[in-house]
């Protein structure tokens, strides 16, 4: 075998590597899992910054058809309640897109760095007991498709899957289950991460075949994740949610401090949270 051929294969399978402990993720959390996809598509396949958002939010769409299989057979989806963020999301991640090549995001990703610490803290300090189930009405359908299209609108930017924002949203504001936000958030995960890839795809910032790799790597992985997170208990997900959101504002943060001065974000800004 070549150099080259064994750098080939060598990139092939850290690619899958980064697919399968995203998968894990996207699939315990119910997120799109791109807090790990996209610096791995930077740093180990050499995308620039832009084509790695567009890449990590196509393969958050193969990790959360893995997800949603698991999350669907202990009936832990609420599919009217994700069509109707959904509703609201595809209007945003269109949007989203197509502000990714315009907007300077660095004072949108300090607000959101905010958010998640807000977020965190206010799950740890104990969230509602939820039912799993939402009384529908039109003042919630209204709410649910508003939330949506900030998830949207922040997937389309950052190159997140969204469930970052529709499980705590779902869990402190509509007191969903945990595990019920969960599914349901890769539910709408899905149909958001493909209409933003496609529109992606239109501006050139979509490598399908480093989707596909490390998609591939994180199929089963999402799965098990998923299965895991049915049997944990609700305190033990709430605080390693809580965590996450933890890590990523300050990955964020770090992120922010160290482009400070010496580099210049541009449009497109830093690299997406997850």
């Amino acid at each position: 075998m070549t150099d080259a051929a064994g750098d080939g294969a060598r990139h092939k399978w850290l690619l899958a590597g980064v697919g399968v402990v995203a998968g894990f993720i996207a699939g315990l959390f119910g997120v799109g899992g791109g807090i790990l996809i996209a610096p791995g598509l930077m740093l180990l396949g050499g995308l620039p910054q832009r084509l790695a958002h567009g890449t990590s939010l196509a393969t958050s769409a193969l990790l959360a058809v893995a997800g949603i299989a698991a999350y669907a057979l202990s009936g832990s989806v609420d599919v009217p309640a994700a069509l109707l963020i959904f509703s609201g999301s595809w209007l945003g991640v269109l949007a989203g897109a197509d502000l990714l090549n315009r907007i300077r995001l660095r004072t949108l990703q300090a607000a959101f760095v905010v958010l998640l610490g807000v977020t965190a803290g206010r799950l740890l300090a104990g969230p509602p007991g939820g039912t799993g189930e939402l009384s529908l009405t039109p003042a919630i359908g209204l709410a649910l498709a508003g939330c949506g299209l900030l998830v949207g609108l922040l997937a389309g930017l950052l190159g997140i899957g969204g469930g970052i924002i529709v499980v705590p949203a779902l869990v402190l504001l509509f007191e969903v289950a945990d595990v019920t936000a969960k599914g349901t958030s890769l539910l709408v995960i899905l149909p958001t991460a493909v209409v933003g890839t496609l529109r992606n795809m239109r501006h050139g910032n979509v490598d399908l075949r480093g989707a596909l790799l490390t998609g591939a790597g994180g199929v089963a992985s999402a799965f098990g994740g998923a299965l895991l997170a049915g049997i944990i208990s609700p305190q033990v997900s709430t605080g390693l949610f809580a965590g996450l959101l933890l890590m990523i504002a300050v990955r964020m943060l770090h992120r922010l401090i160290r482009v400070d001065g010496r580099e210049t974000d541009g449009p497109g800004g830093p690299e997406p949270p997850g």
